[in-house]
Formats: structure tokens, C-alpha cells, sequence
């Protein structure tokens, strides 16, 4: 045991995100934020705690594990901000966690996982993955995705989806009183494919990026806080409108 990191992971990706503290794969405290808060009014109160609950000192700690996407883009931005200025300051090594990679070893299921989070517009992040003892696979690459998509990706293979977006899925494949899905589209009515597990809660994710991040350890695959890069797949709402002033201007007569 003495012989395992000790690790500090933060997940901020979320809404409600959270903190804990391992000694390799052994959580020793973790805590669960509040999704009605802002992580930039309560993530160093957080790590204040858990630290405190673990027993440990911020400077005892070997290596940071951090949630880098994708997910909320002000919360991942937060999240790595956090972990570069600790770790440069304690001239210590960081691992990033794909948060995608964390829903799924959350899940506690086994073979073909689907990891789902909103992406806001309606839209999911999705990505598939194989889970073996707890070893967790990336089969394809994460993608933003309309719940209609999804459907269409993945409804031939037998899969659980887990996380967040899940609720998206399910309702979109069951409309209210067999209507639209509220934009005039009329969702599918033949309910949830017959090779399909819809998990219905979300466990909290630090734990896994805790887990993960040990198991990348031992895979040599730390880096420095430098290199640590959010995942953010699509681009920000504020790119979004840029880019279209920017064709809205070169369309417009001269």
C-alpha cells in the first residue's frame, strides 16, 4: 500500500461534480458537491475537506487526477485550472480522466457500455465502451450526438447506457401520450431496443477518476500539468455564435 500514490482527483465536469482523495485505488474520503453551486464558489472548500477527512495534508499528496472532458466547459476549465496551479506548485505529475470513461466504470456494469451526458440543445456526449473487472475500453470516440442518433448508432448491439444523458434517451424513445418530442419531430414508438439496459440513477464519478487515475499511473501514462487538455468535443456556445457572425458578415453585400 505505502508503495501506491496518493491521489487527489477532482471531477468538475458535472454540475455537481466532486473531490476525493486515494491511496491507489483505495478511496480513503470523497465528497459530492452541489449542483446548485458553482465549482468556482466551493471546489477549494471541497478539496479543504476531503483532504481533512482523509487525513492528509495537500502536500503529502504524489499526484493529481483530474476529469478533463468532455462536460460542462466552465466546470473543466475550473477543474484543470485547479490541478495545474497545484500541481506545478508541488512539482507533481497529473493524470487526466475522460469523463466519459469515469460514467461507465461508475456504472458498475460489465461488457458493452454507452456513457451518455447532456451536451445541452437536447444533445448528448456519447461514447461506447468495453468494461472488463473494472477496466474500461474505449470502442469508438466520444461525439456529440441528438438522442435520435444515438438510437440509430447503437439500437443493434447489446449495450447498458449509463450516466446523466440517459433520461434524454429514455424519453425520447417514450413521448408523452405518443406525441411529438416538443420541436414538431415525432420520436420512434417502438420503446427501448430489446438488447438495451437503461441504468436509471448516476452514481457520482470522482471515485472512478480517483480509480482510473491510479490505473494510469501504473500504465506510465502521467504527464505534466502543462500537457493536461480539456476534451470538449463540440465548440463552446460562444464559438458557436462567433463563427456564425463571422459567415453572417462574409455573406452579407458589400
Amino acid at each position: 500500500m505505502k508503495d501506491e500514490p496518493l491521489i487527489l482527483a477532482i471531477e468538475t465536469a458535472t454540475r455537481a461534480g466532486g473531490v476525493a482523495v486515494a491511496r491507489g485505488q483505495d478511496i480513503l474520503a470523497s465528497i459530492t458537491g452541489d449542483p446548485a453551486v458553482s465549482h468556482s464558489s466551493n471546489l477549494i472548500e471541497m478539496i479543504e475537506s476531503v483532504l481533512q477527512a482523509g487525513g492528509i495534508a495537500l502536500h503529502e499528496v504524489d499526484l493529481f487526477a483530474v476529469a478533463v472532458g468532455p462536460g460542462s466547459f466552465t466546470g473543466l476549465r475550473i477543474g484543470l485550472a485547479t490541478v495545474k496551479a497545484f500541481a506545478v506548485h508541488l512539482d507533481r505529475k497529473a493524470i487526466g480522466v475522460s469523463t466519459l470513461a469515469a460514467v461507465a466504470h461508475a456504472s458498475g456494469a460489465s461488457g458493452g457500455v454507452v456513457s451518455l451526458l447532456p451536451a445541452g440543445r437536447g444533445e448528448v456526449f456519447a461514447q461506447r465502451f468495453s468494461v472488463n473487472d473494472g477496466k474500461v475500453s474505449a470502442l469508438d470516440e466520444p461525439q456529440h450526438l441528438s438522442p435520435a442518433a444515438v438510437i440509430e448508432k447503437y439500437a443493434s448491439a447489446t449495450l447498458t447506457l449509463a450516466g446523466e444523458g440517459v433520461l434524454m434517451i429514455d424519453k425520447f424513445l417514450v413521448p408523452p401520450s405518443g406525441g411529438s418530442d416538443g420541436d414538431g419531430s415525432v420520436p420512434p414508438k417502438g420503446g427501448t431496443p430489446s438488447g438495451w439496459t437503461l441504468l436509471g440513477t448516476s452514481p457520482p464519478l470522482v471515485a472512478s477518476i480517483a480509480v482510473l487515475g491510479a490505473r494510469a499511473y501504473r500504465e506510465g501514462k502521467v504527464v505534466a500539468p502543462d500537457d493536461l487538455h480539456a476534451v470538449y468535443v463540440r465548440a463552446s456556445d460562444a464559438e458557436i455564435n462567433e463563427r456564425w457572425q463571422q459567415q453572417k458578415q462574409q455573406q452579407a453585400p458589400s
